[in-house]
């Protein structure tokens, strides 16, 4: 049993729209320090970012508007603690305490995870999906329910009818859909609006490729200021991550879809 959400849902807007604040930190520095929370709906987008670098509002305003549309943004930034900062400033060093777990991706998981990407391509609008053996439920804003139907026979296609969806009718989050972003790997740890020296980014991407690779589960825990994190140099676990968001295109494209 598995849920999947597009990248149109309004947590995925938050999701996005915080990668894309970090994706601008680090056009101001290698290795900034940051975490965004967003709220974002019905017309208002409320952002609060932790950051060691500081960011255009211009910059800001641009990347809400080009996700999510004509909304008010309020951005209220703040400086990383600088206690903080100072112990960090010399190694690289896991950025906070956690737990993590990578689980290899079932079949289930898999199909679920095509289904709503071919919905996606042609329907880019909000839209949610669960499959739970043969079961599979399709809620699709703006879409054509008889050609879903058709293009999959015995779904259950918008069961209380057709949806608008999207910020205007719905409020959207950061990190509330780690769900379907991470499959059965989910812990406590959120994945978007983080630079890679937090452990919720880097330890749990570098848990899950793990799981892929040697198709057994893996858990894993740290401390914040550890050096080392399942044998290997804090700094090894970093770049494994970077390399890794580099590939899908940054962090707003790495909130579009999680890991799954």
């Amino acid at each position: 049993m598995y849920e999947k959400v597009n990248p149109a849902h309004p947590d995925k807007i938050a999701d996005r729209i915080a990668g894309a604040i970090v994706d601008l930190a680090y056009t101001e520095s290698a290795n900034p320090k940051i975490a965004v929370e967003v709220l974002i709906g019905h017309g208002i987008c409320n952002i609060v970012a932790e950051s060691s670098v500081h960011i255009p509002v211009t910059d800001i305003i641009a990347a809400v508007e080009r996700i999510a549309g004509n909304v008010v943004v309020n951005y209220h930034e703040v400086a990383q603690d600088p206690i903080l900062a100072r112990n960090q400033e010399k190694v690289v060093r896991c950025g906070d305490n956690g737990i993590f777990r990578g689980v290899p991706v079932t079949d289930e998981q898999q199909a679920l995870s095509m289904i709503a990407r071919e919905i996606f391509n042609a329907y880019p609008t909000d839209g949610k999906y669960i499959l739970d053996g043969d079961r599979l439920i399709i809620c699709q804003s703006h879409a054509d329910s008889q050609m879903l139907h058709k293009a999959y026979p015995g779904a259950e296609v918008n069961p209380l009818g057709d949806w608008t969806g999207g910020t205007d009718v719905d409020t959207g989050a950061t990190n509330r859909k780690l769900g379907s972003d991470m499959a059965d790997s989910i812990t406590g740890g959120g994945l978007h609006g983080k630079d890679l020296s937090k452990a919720d980014v880097s330890v749990n991407i570098y848990a899950w490729l793990k799981a892929q690779r040697d198709e057994v589960p893996v858990e894993l825990c740290c401390a914040i200021g550890d050096d080392t994190v399942d044998g290997r140099p804090y700094a090894e676990i970093v770049k494994i991550a970077r390399d890794y968001i580099r590939q899908v295109g940054g962090f707003e494209r790495f909130a579009e879809w999680g890991l799954v």
